[in-house]
C-alpha cells in the first residue's frame, strides 16, 4: 500500500517545486549570458556606490540576479506563515506575489532612469501607433516586452480575477501608460510613446498565456437556495 502511494504524494511536492526551479534556471540562464557586461558594474555595487550601481542598466540588472535569493527567503518566510495559518497554496501564492515585485520594480526603475537632458528638455509624446516600433531594434523591444512581463506571469497565479488573457493585455496597458505619464510629466527625456504602451502591454499577455497552468481557479459560484 505505502509503494502504490508513495507515487501520488510525491507529485504534488514536485508540482511545487517546479515553479522556483523554473525561476531558478532562468535567473541562472540570465547571469551566464550577461556576466561580461554585468561585470563591468560589480565593482560599483559591491562597493556600495549606489549612484553608479543603480543609475545604469548592467547595475539594476546584476542587483536583480543577486537579491533573487534574498527573494526567495521572503517567499519561503511567507509561505511558512500561510502553512501555520492554514491557508492553502502557501507556497503558490507566496512565490507569485515576491516575483512579481522582484521582477517588475527593476524595469520600472530602469524606464524612469532621467536622460541627459532630464528637467530641460520639454516632455515628448508619440501618439502615432507603430512609428517608434520600427527604431527600437531587438534589444528595445525585446527590454520592453520584458517590463511587465513577470507582473503579467505572475499575477494570475496570485488573482484569479486576472485570469484572463484580456484582463492581463488591460493590466500591463494600464501600468504602461502609468509609466509613461510619469515620465513626461515628470520631464526624463524620455519618449512617452504608444508604441511602448503596446508593446509591454503584449509582454504581460505572452508571459501570462506562458504561466497558464498555474493561474488560481475562480471561486465556485454559490449554490442556489432552494429552501424557499
Amino acid at each position: 500500500m505505502n509503494d502504490d502511494a508513495s507515487p501520488a504524494v510525491r507529485l504534488p511536492r514536485a508540482r511545487a517545486l517546479l515553479l522556483p526551479g523554473l525561476l531558478l534556471l532562468a535567473a541562472a540562464g540570465a547571469l551566464l549570458a550577461l556576466r561580461r557586461p554585468l561585470m563591468m558594474s560589480a565593482p560599483a555595487c559591491l562597493a556600495g556606490r549606489w549612484d553608479h550601481c543603480l543609475g545604469t542598466f548592467n547595475g539594476v540588472v546584476l542587483m536583480t540576479l543577486l537579491t533573487v535569493p534574498l527573494s526567495l527567503l521572503v517567499a519561503w518566510v511567507l509561505a511558512r506563515r500561510r502553512r501555520a495559518a492554514g491557508a492553502p497554496d502557501a507556497w503558490r501564492l507566496s512565490l507569485a506575489e515576491v516575483g512579481m515585485v522582484h521582477g517588475t520594480a527593476p524595469w520600472v526603475w530602469m524606464t524612469m532612469m532621467p536622460g541627459p537632458g532630464a528637467g530641460v528638455v520639454p516632455g515628448r509624446v508619440t501618439l502615432v501607433p507603430l512609428r517608434d516600433l520600427v527604431t527600437m531594434g531587438p534589444l528595445g523591444l525585446g527590454g520592453n516586452l520584458l517590463v511587465f512581463a513577470a507582473l503579467g506571469f505572475f499575477a494570475p497565479v496570485r488573482w484569479a480575477a486576472l485570469a484572463s488573457p484580456a484582463r492581463l493585455l488591460v493590466l500591463g496597458a494600464g501600468c504602461s501608460v502609468l509609466v509613461e505619464t510619469a515620465q513626461y510629466a515628470l520631464r526624463l527625456d524620455r519618449v512617452s510613446s504608444v508604441d511602448d504602451v503596446m508593446v509591454n502591454a503584449t509582454g504581460a499577455l505572452l508571459a501570462g498565456l506562458a504561466s497558464r497552468r498555474w493561474w488560481r481557479a475562480p471561486a465556485p459560484a454559490p449554490a442556489p437556495d432552494r429552501t424557499a
